[in-house]
């Protein structure tokens, strides 16, 4: 009896290898069921390129043209005075009159301040008065020497007397001239006490009054006058720009030079007038100094300005500087086909300024390159278009894009 019960029969042993196995089977049918149940099916996953609803990538493009770009030289320049100067008095005396009105634009010429002229027309006086006598002296010498030659020649009187009659001739002649000169000189400081314009300009404001004594010696001056029409605008550009800047001076009679302020608003523009003879060794530049002719009056003295020197002109394929990226491949950009996709295509670039960037291969007249929506592009990817094409210059910006594999 107890035999019995210790052995269990083989073919209930293997009925319960058989439950086991239709409950596992049963139990990982209804999990792999539950799993799938919560998986969304392999159409809600968009294509590549595609946005989290079935949307295309949104870009803007910009149409690749023929057109032109220019090669400047950009810099930072402080506006310059053609010319300055002190206006001082060149005698001493009192300030009796000012004929001009602060911050005025006179022309060169104009009388400008006058200073009591009584004691220089008393020296004039006093010259002209010297210069009367000894000019009379001459003349009575002059008469007496004609007549000692006549009495020598009919041996009445002797040779040493015509001498000395002749040695004073001379010396009369030279206190002539001497007394002349003080007479120029005397002229010449009584025309110093009225002050005229050297030059055609505007002055600043007045740094004395009226009534007060004035000399040579007041290095303040009277006034400092600048020459704003033609205007100088010096600037700085690194040694290696100079070789091109030198190279365009001996094709070109001149280089355009553009000015603008602080808001990059163009303000005037004129033409390069010298450069420096030697580079500075300690910011390894050189000085460049360009004359513009500031008609309106824009410009003033020390005013910090940009600076931008027309090379040339090249002509070619051109593109917003925005669509080009770099990445492993170089520069490179996304082209739209007709099918609303994009592909990469590495180009050369040129040459750029002012946005715009000149293409030497990779791209023919007529292809649409993306502008702005780059980061989420890839390979194949299919856009949907932004308020259409955009041209050239007021395309969005988006920077520079991550590197694509090679195509």
């Amino acid at each position: 009896m107890t035999e019995k019960n210790d052995h269990v029969s083989p073919k209930k042993t293997r009925r319960w290898i058989w439950v086991l196995v239709v409950v596992v089977v049963v139990a990982a049918w209804y999990g792999w069921s539950q799993y799938k149940s919560t998986q969304p099916s392999s159409s809600a996953f968009p294509p590549m390129g595609m946005g989290m609803r079935g949307q295309a990538t949104p870009v803007r493009i910009a149409d690749v043209t023929a057109g032109v770009v220019e090669e400047r030289l950009q810099a930072v320049g402080t506006v310059q005075a053609f010319n300055t100067v002190v206006i001082r008095s060149r005698v001493e005396g009192e300030l009796q009159k000012l004929n001009f009105k602060d911050g005025q634009f006179v022309q060169a010429g104009t009388l400008l301040a006058e200073i009591d002229p009584r004691p220089f027309q008393a020296r004039l006086d006093q010259a002209q008065g010297q210069l009367r006598q000894v000019q009379s002296q001459l003349t009575q010498a002059k008469s007496d020497l004609a007549r000692y030659v006549q009495l020598e020649k009919q041996q009445s009187i002797a040779k040493q007397q015509v001498d000395t009659q002749r040695a004073l001739v001379n010396q009369l002649e030279g206190s002539v001239s001497a007394a002349q000169a003080a007479v120029d000189d005397a002229r010449l400081q009584l025309g110093y006490t009225q002050i005229s314009a050297p030059i055609n300009g505007r002055l600043g404001l007045r740094n004395i009054d009226e009534g007060n004594l004035v000399s040579a010696a007041n290095t303040d001056g009277l006034v400092v006058m600048t020459q704003t029409q033609p205007i100088a605008v010096s600037f700085a550009l690194p040694e290696g720009d100079l070789h091109r800047l030198l190279e365009r001076l001996q094709l070109e009679s001149e280089l355009s030079v553009y000015v603008s302020d602080r808001q990059n608003k163009l303000v005037s523009s004129g033409s390069v007038l010298a450069v420096d003879n030697q580079i500075s060794l300690e910011t390894g530049t050189i000085r460049v100094k360009a004359s513009i002719p500031n008609l309106d009056n824009r410009l003033f003295p020390n005013q910090f300005v940009s600076v931008s020197v027309l090379l040339a002109n090249h002509t070619g394929l051109v593109i917003p500087s925005e669509a080009i990226q770099t990445g492993s491949i170089g520069d490179f950009v996304y082209v739209v086909n007709a099918d609303s996709q994009v592909n990469i295509r590495r180009i050369t670039v040129g040459l750029t300024t002012d946005n715009r960037s000149l293409i030497t291969d990779g791209l023919q007249a007529g292809d649409k390159v993306v502008i702005e929506g780059t980061d989420r592009l890839r390979e194949g990817s299919v856009v949907e278009l932004i308020n259409g094409t955009v041209n050239g210059r007021n395309g969005g910006s988006s920077g520079r894009g991550r590197a694509p594999s090679a195509p």
